[in-house]
Parts: structure tokens; C-alpha cells; sequence
């Protein structure tokens, strides 16, 4: 393995490991919220007990995430020396930023944990309401630092040395709007929609526990209609890809030909080589419609760039498929969950709908995990879109490999303790029975 590949590989785990505690930082404290509201709203200690116990989970998950983080921070100065360097000071704002919104839901995840006995509830609730907010917020400003990597913005180049820094300018680049809707969408509805899943497959062993049917409830008030709405935000981004990044769009849709009115092409196994993929069902017209909104737009195919500004077409296809096909599935479980919810129906009572939320548990990580392949696998060559290659950027140290293994053989062990602290809090669940015809819905 070259040291440029380790590097790549050490990154790109550090990130797959570290997203999963970002996107719970962002879900789990809006559940813990909820779940305390009603609780002061009807009296019903099930969600008392749902409050602190997701708190405790997301107390878990900050601690790991917040060590997780402090590694990628410190990868990007060792192993992208020449990155930061360059980047550094345009990018630095967004990376500050997060840094102050991460202090600010520490401090409040301190106060919501320890203050139920010592503040009053309207307070207690306030630190909980600032504890989501920033954990939301801190997820928006790294993203943003990431949409500029892929769209830069707020400098100029001055003998290939950026000049005339604005900050301001470099936060607000073309792909931080679409990056950060998606984004922060997809970790309400991956959170809400794996805390349902395993209350709902904790039902079907226990259909009238009371406190899995609470919190089944919460879960889907976050994550269904975050999974709904998510094809809009993916549609923007689509359209964003298509006018800022159209190589990457071609590799997305393994698209090798410029084509007026371009078909979709659904699954396949790309042949870069040859310049075809094989067995992929297209669908007439649907790219171009999707990416400008017009069935007779031209879209570019990868023929149009040269071959070493291709991105990994099979791996960045496959993983942009993968994402759309669970998103799908995820918005039309979550559209059923939704219906039965209008129409006062306790979901609890739809044991085919308990399968199906059981089933997705995890698919809305997975699809987070396949959406930041096609984002950062898409980039590449370039660590910055059309400015600096991934290989102008990686550090000269050899040896790479090393920490790469290490990291990965310590990332396994942290996750499997934190998979395990997590099981025992919902396998410890109060076992109170209720008659089912109290939905818990009202209040």
C-alpha cells in the first residue's frame, strides 16, 4: 500500500467512524428534548425515564465523538501538512466556529445531565433546547468547511498562492447550502429512524410496554419526516453537483457519454476501461430532469474531461445508488408511519410496520456512510476542486500504514464497547405494561 493510499484510507476511516457520533450528536439530544417536554406537559414518568436515558446515551456518544474528532483534527495537520497550509487560513473560520459550538453543548450536556435535581425544569429544558441547537449547529459549520473543498470561494490565486482572503465570502461558497441541508436532514431522520427501529423490534417482543411504545412515538416525530423530505434536499444537491461538479455527476450516474436528454442509469457495474456500464436499467430523460429540471438538458459525461481528473467511477456509483436506494426505501416507511400517525393510529399497533421499522434500523447510517463516499471520493483527484490534488497535499513522512492500521484496530475496539454500553441501556428498560388502548398520544 503507497503512503498516498494509507493516508487516503487512515482519513477516510477516521471520518466513516467519527460521522456516526456526529449525526447522534445532532438527533439524540432533539429526542432527549422531546421526550423531557412531554414530561412536564402530561406527568407520564415513561418520558422521564426515555429523557434520562437517551441523555445518558448521548453523554456516551459525545465522550467518543469528542475523541474521534480531536484524532481527525490532528490527521489533518499530520497527514495533510501541505492542505492546512494552503487552506488553513480560509477555512479556519468555519473549524473555529464549531469549536465554539462544541464548547458551548459540552457545558449544557454538563448541565442537562447533573441539573435535575439542582435547576428548575423551565431551565433544565433551556440547557437541553441549547444542547440540540449546538450540537446542529456544530455539524453545519464542518460541513461547511467541507462544501468549500469541493467549491472554493473567498480568495483569489496570486502565482498559485491565495491572496485577498475573505472568510466570510469562503463560508458562504456555492456548495454550502445544498451540503448542509442534506446533510443535517439525513442526521435527523438516521437517528430518529435507528431509535425506532429498535423500539419497534423491542415491541414485537413486548407489544405492551409502555415504555418502548413512548418512545417509538418521539422517534418518529424526528426521523420520519426528516426521511420525507430528504429527496428535496437531494434533489438541490443534485442540481448543485450538476452546475458546480459535473465530473462527479458523471461518475455519480456512470454517465461515460455527453448526451442531450440523458437517462438515468440505475445500478450497473461501471467498466472504466471501456467506457460502459454493465447491466444498469435506464431510465429515458430522468438525468436530465433531475439535474436541471429540463428532459432535454445536455449533460456532460466523463469523455468530456481528461482521464486523470476522473473520479473513481465504480466505488462513487455504486455508493451514490446504495444512498438513493435506502433513502427511498427510508422515505416510504417513514410516509406509511406518518399516515397511520394522521390518522390516530398508535404505530405500535401495526406489526408489519414494526418489521419494516426493524428492518431500516440502519439504513440511515449506511446511507450517510455511501453519501460521504460520493462526496469525498467524487472530489478526487483534487483534496480542492480544480486548485490542489489529494497527492500534492499528503505529507512526505513514510511509513503510513502504520498508524493506519493502529487507528483501525482502535476504532474497532472503541466501537465495540460503545455498542455494548448502549445495548444495556435499552435492554434495561422498565417492563410497565399499559392496556393498548392508551396510544400516548394525547397531551
Amino acid at each position: 500500500m503507497s503512503d498516498l493510499l494509507a493516508a487516503r484510507s487512515q482519513m477516510g476511516m477516521s471520518l466513516a467512524f467519527h460521522i456516526i457520533f456526529a449525526v447522534v450528536g445532532i438527533g439524540m439530544p432533539a429526542l432527549m428534548v422531546i421526550a423531557e417536554s412531554r414530561w412536564l406537559r402530561t406527568g407520564d414518568v415513561h418520558y422521564l425515564e426515555l429523557a434520562k436515558r437517551w441523555a445518558r446515551g448521548t453523554a456516551i456518544l459525545f465522550a467518543v465523538g469528542a475523541v474521534s474528532g480531536t484524532v481527525l483534527s490532528f490527521e489533518l495537520g499530520l497527514l495533510w501538512p501541505r492542505f492546512m497550509q494552503y487552506a488553513g487560513a480560509i477555512i479556519g473560520m468555519p473549524f473555529s466556529l464549531e469549536g465554539f459550538a462544541f464548547f458551548t453543548e459540552a457545558i449544557f450536556l454538563g448541565v442537562y445531565l447533573y441539573g435535575w435535581e439542582r435547576v428548575g425544569p423551565r431551565a433544565h429544558l433551556a440547557a437541553g433546547i441549547i444542547v440540540a441547537v449546538s450540537g446542529a449547529v456544530s455539524g453545519i459549520f464542518v460541513v461547511i468547511a467541507n462544501a468549500w473543498m469541493n467549491t472554493p470561494a473567498g480568495f483569489r490565486l496570486s502565482g498559485g498562492v491565495p491572496v485577498d482572503v475573505h472568510p466570510l465570502r469562503a463560508m458562504a461558497t456555492p456548495a454550502a447550502l445544498p451540503e448542509t441541508l442534506h446533510m443535517t436532514i439525513a442526521a435527523y431522520a438516521a437517528t430518529g429512524l435507528v431509535v425506532a427501529g429498535i423500539h419497534a423490534f423491542m415491541l414485537l417482543r413486548d407489544p405492551r410496554n409502555a415504555f418502548h411504545r413512548r418512545a417509538l412515538l418521539i422517534a418518529l416525530y424526528v426521523g420520519a419526516p426528516a426521511a420525507v423530505v430528504q429527496p428535496v434536499s437531494g434533489d438541490i444537491s443534485a442540481r448543485y453537483v450538476a452546475a458546480w461538479q459535473p465530473v462527479k455527476l458523471a461518475a455519480m450516474e456512470a454517465d461515460f457519454t455527453t448526451q442531450r436528454g440523458a437517462p438515468l442509469h440505475v445500478g450497473g457495474l461501471p467498466d472504466a476501461s471501456r467506457r460502459v456500464t454493465r447491466g444498469a436499467i435506464e431510465i429515458p430523460y430522468a438525468l436530465s430532469l433531475l439535474a436541471f429540471h429540463d428532459p432535454h438538458a445536455t449533460v456532460q459525461g466523463l469523455s468530456d474531461f481528461p482521464e486523470d481528473q476522473w473520479p473513481p467511477v465504480a466505488i462513487t456509483h455504486i455508493a451514490f445508488d446504495l444512498m438513493v436506494a435506502l433513502g427511498t426505501i427510508m422515505a416510504l416507511v417513514s410516509l406509511w408511519a406518518l399516515v397511520l400517525l394522521l390518522r390516530k393510529r398508535e404505530p405500535a399497533s401495526s406489526r408489519p410496520l414494526l418489521w419494516a421499522l426493524s428492518a431500516i434500523a440502519p439504513a440511515g447510517f449506511v446511507a450517510i456512510e455511501a453519501g460521504w463516499t460520493v462526496t469525498e471520493v467524487g472530489r478526487q483527484p483534487w483534496v480542492v476542486y480544480g486548485i490542489m490534488r489529494t497527492a500534492d497535499a499528503v505529507t512526505p513522512m513514510p511509513g503510513l500504514i502504520v498508524p493506519f492500521l493502529t487507528f483501525t484496530l482502535l476504532y474497532c475496539l472503541l466501537g465495540a464497547i460503545v455498542a455494548y454500553l448502549l445495548y444495556q441501556q435499552v435492554v434495561k428498560s422498565p417492563r410497565i405494561a399499559e392496556p393498548p388502548v392508551d396510544t400516548g398520544l394525547r397531551g
